[in-house]
């Protein structure tokens, strides 16, 4: 509890505490199928009962259904009518340290034991649909109508034609008779093509990585992946518009898939319902079948020179504060610019800049420019910031790499 305690809380935050732990009491005295399919909905987007922050309402939840979720079969838990986001915070709260309980008899929880997963809304697809079906009722009300108008058209302009070929035959006839040859047409001079002058070279684009689109990302869900052992799959959403390309609607959410070749680096518990810092704007590449729209960035110790990357570890996600909102733009002190839609793989912007991605000495995940020989004369480091003006971090590695 000593993480707990440490912890400051928002008069906002404390009467919404005190609601979740009166509303755990009531779930003690009994929890029909009603009340827990409320907490599972309550539950989809949230990591704790609060959001992000950890706080005691989370331990009385936690008490109160944790004997319930002990005695359900892996239908009740994770099926089609299940409630696996109570499951996740049951297993989230007897598992960290941030709650410090200590559980000697834990429930034992398999996170690849999913039975069911609700099918993704391809939200473009359903918006072209919706357009079709909108344009196809439209056409069936205007029907007769305008087949009548298209009729009538044709009609008015078969007349036209025809009056317009009779009065070119009159003329022809008139000429031949006063001259007794057909005229001659005149050959047209061939108008000499204008030479285009040259398109202008495109402006330089501006040197900073602040071209790269770094957001604050929420894992949904994370899974390994069916086909890579050194291979997870998560659901992340990350503050894109509906309709926005690879993305599909998950839990109320627009979110993108995403491979991360973090298997048996960090643990798969340590993915779910968390906040992590994606690179939004890398040019989707499929990974054993799955397509990947995105990338989670992670610290490891810096390569020394001459020995080989074989990407073994140690690895530690970089975190974004805890109350930085899903989508909210992450970037450099500094270093602050309008990113790229998509950067182009022939240009090597991420190659370029991601060597400067570096941890300090206060496990904070900074941009040391005298790295970056293409930033030549340019120095400093500046801190990942995210635009509410929050450090990004890590645990424990300093001078690491980030990538």
């Amino acid at each position: 509890m000593a993480a707990l305690e440490a912890l400051k809380y928002t008069p906002a935050e404390e009467t919404e505490m005190q609601q979740w732990i009166a509303r755990a009491d009531s779930l003690k005295s009994g929890a029909d199928k009603s009340a827990l399919d409320l907490l599972n909905n309550d539950l989809a987007t949230r990591t704790t009962v609060l959001g992000t922050k950890p706080s005691k309402a989370d331990i009385a939840v936690y008490e109160a259904v944790a004997p319930l979720v002990r005695a359900w079969t892996p239908e009740e838990r994770t099926g089609q009518q299940g409630h696996p986001n109570i499951v996740r915070l049951v297993d989230f709260v007897q598992n960290s340290p941030l709650f410090g309980l200590n559980v000697s008899d834990k429930i034992p929880v398999d996170a690849d034991n999913i039975l069911y997963v609700k099918p993704p809304v391809d939200a473009k697809a359903e918006k072209e649909r919706l357009k079709k079906e909108k344009a196809a009722a439209a056409a069936t009300a205007a029907g007769g109508q305008a087949q009548t108008l298209v009729d009538r058209t044709k009609e008015a302009a078969a007349v036209v034609a025809e009056k317009a070929t009779a009065a070119k035959d009159a003329v022809v006839e008139a000429v031949e008779g006063a001259t007794g040859a057909k005229p001659q047409k005149e050959k047209k001079e061939k108008k000499e093509k204008q030479k285009r002058a040259p398109a202008p070279p495109p402006a330089p684009a501006v040197l900073s990585p602040c071209l790269i689109d770094l957001r604050v990302g929420h894992i949904l869900k994370a899974i390994k992946h069916p086909e890579a052992d050194s291979l997870y799959v998560s659901t992340i959403a990350m503050g894109d518009k509906p309709g926005t390309d690879d993305t599909a609607e998950y839990e109320g959410q627009i979110c993108r898939t995403v491979c991360s070749g973090l298997n048996g680096l960090v643990p798969l518990e340590e993915m779910q319902g968390r906040k992590v810092v994606v690179v939004c704007n890398l040019k989707p590449v499929k990974m054993r079948g799955i397509k990947s729209s995105a990338m989670v960035l992670a610290a490891s110790p810096k390569i020394k020179e001459g020995e080989a990357d074989d990407h073994k570890g140690p690895v530690e996600l970089v975190n974004p504060p805890a109350d930085a909102k899903a989508g909210e733009r992450v970037y450099f002190e500094g270093w602050q610019g309008e990113p790229e839609k998509v950067l182009n793989p022939k240009k090597k912007v991420w190659e370029t800049f991601q060597p400067g991605f570096t941890t300090t000495d206060a496990l904070e995940v900074a941009f040391d420019a005298g790295v970056v020989k293409e930033l030549e004369g340019k120095s400093g480091v500046g801190k990942l910031v995210t635009e509410s003006g929050g450090v990004c971090t890590v645990k424990s590695l300093t001078g690491a790499q980030v990538r």
